[in-house]
């Protein structure tokens, strides 16, 4: 018997019961995740995935652990700003929350960047789809329309705006902040 089934038997524990350190990387770059495994071979377990809506599936499997905001979470902003928490993937206005795919939350992130400007399609999709080999203005498009109706359910006056031959940009007269990149 090993020295650590020794101490686990002693303890009353089975050794696969016993807390252990596991490494979990996030990114959606295949070239990323094998450059991480290279890395990391050998250091602890590693665990790759593309986004945290991967990650939350391998957790609670059909489970929105997003459901609702942690106990120690602040009230609404004083002046109901929007509010983009990234490490959850959620929206925020005053009391109204609503989850974010990644997608959704890249590009959303993406129009909040300051200065707020309009950005290309193009410029969009390699920011939110990161290297994905097909680039399509559909794709933005569609997720556009997703996520204005997602703001319309939080009641904002944000919205995306199409600006005619350049591309698109965030409407919102204050400035909407972003937590947990």
């Amino acid at each position: 018997m090993a020295a650590d089934d020794t101490n686990a038997a002693s303890a009353g524990t089975d050794p696969a019961e016993r807390p252990f350190s596991l490494v979990i990387g996030v990114t959606p770059s295949p070239a990323e995740r094998l450059r991480l495994t290279e890395l990391l071979d050998g250091v602890a377990p590693l665990l790759l995935v593309a986004d945290l809506d991967e990650l939350r599936e391998l957790i609670a499997p059909g489970e929105d652990v997003r459901r609702g905001p942690p106990p120690d979470t602040p009230g609404p902003p004083p002046d109901c700003a929007l509010v983009i928490d990234a490490a959850r993937s959620t929206a925020r206005w005053g009391d109204r929350e609503v989850a974010l795919t990644r997608l959704e939350r890249d590009l959303l992130t993406c129009l909040t960047t300051e200065p707020v400007r309009v950005w290309g399609y193009a410029e969009l999709h390699r920011a939110v789809w990161h290297d994905a080999p097909t680039r399509h203005r559909a794709d933005v498009q569609s997720l556009v329309k997703r996520l204005r109706r997602k703001l319309g359910e939080l009641g904002t006056g944000v919205t995306v705006v199409a600006v005619r031959g350049v591309g698109l940009r965030l409407t919102d007269h204050r400035r909407p902040s972003v937590r947990g990149g």
